[in-house]
């Protein structure tokens, strides 16, 4: 897996059963129903009172705003991050990774927006040094990502590799639908087309051309050179011999 800046934030553990199971369970839906209907992310305070439990309560299952949303997304996102696929085709396993997960991004769009704001709200307060909680920190895309490309990676030099990879994780996620929503309106069946167009593109111009050998990266920069061909032999023309 390749190396991120931040350790990814872990979930809270749910209770296995019983009244904390069951509370468990109301604070994570109301804070899912009221992200889903208010499009902003609650405190924990706010979940307390609509589910009826006391602060006190709540803050013991979630410490904080970035413990609640972790368990948001976590729930959201279950069966996107257990993506697995045995397509032995790197770019065949990428569009079916697209179009097996855009769909539940579509569904859980305001999580994931909210997710998204939270981390950007944490960065600027981080910045200042007026963070006051732990961040909350996303990329589960990274391993995912890593699966559906990990046909393609023999085919690439280490520097073409992480490339790809970087490039994919720009495309893939909530990204596209607050760009391509917000600024263009296109709908979410656009976004699928787009995003699973600029993931094949990618692909495609990842990989070395017929004729083409990948080279050593100079400077950080993957390289392509072509294969020389041998120099085609001339026959000599034998000469004339004058009469003596």
């Amino acid at each position: 897996m390749a190396r991120l800046k931040h350790k990814l934030s872990d979930p809270p553990v749910p209770p296995e059963r019983g009244v904390k199971a069951a509370t468990f369970k109301l604070l994570l839906d109301t804070a899912m129903d009221l992200i889903h209907q208010d499009g902003h992310i609650p405190s924990v305070a706010e979940v307390a009172v609509r589910s009826k439990v006391s602060r006190a309560t709540a803050y013991r299952y979630f410490p904080s705003r970035s413990a609640l949303i972790t368990a948001v997304i976590d729930t959201s996102l279950g069966p996107v991050r257990t993506f697995s696929s045995t397509h032995p085709d790197g770019r065949e396993r990428l569009r079916e990774l697209f179009a097996q997960t855009f769909p539940r991004f579509k569904e859980f769009e305001p999580q994931l927006r909210a997710a998204a704001q939270l981390s950007l709200e944490q960065w600027a307060l981080e910045r200042a040094g007026l963070l006051e909680e732990e961040p909350y920190r996303r990329g589960h895309r990274v391993k995912i990502l890593e699966h559906a490309m990990a046909p393609l990676v023999p085919r690439l030099s280490p520097a073409l590799r992480d490339r790809l990879h970087r490039a994919l994780s720009v495309v893939y996620g909530i990204e596209p639908y607050v760009i391509l929503k917000d600024i263009w309106g296109v709908s979410d069946r656009e976004v699928e087309r787009i995003a699973m167009w600029m993931a094949e593109a990618l692909g495609e111009s990842a990989l070395p051309a017929p004729g083409v050998v990948t080279a050593l990266p100079v400077a950080g920069r993957a390289r392509t050179a072509p294969v020389p061909s041998a120099a085609p032999t001339k026959t000599p023309t034998p000469r004339k011999r004058r009469p003596t």
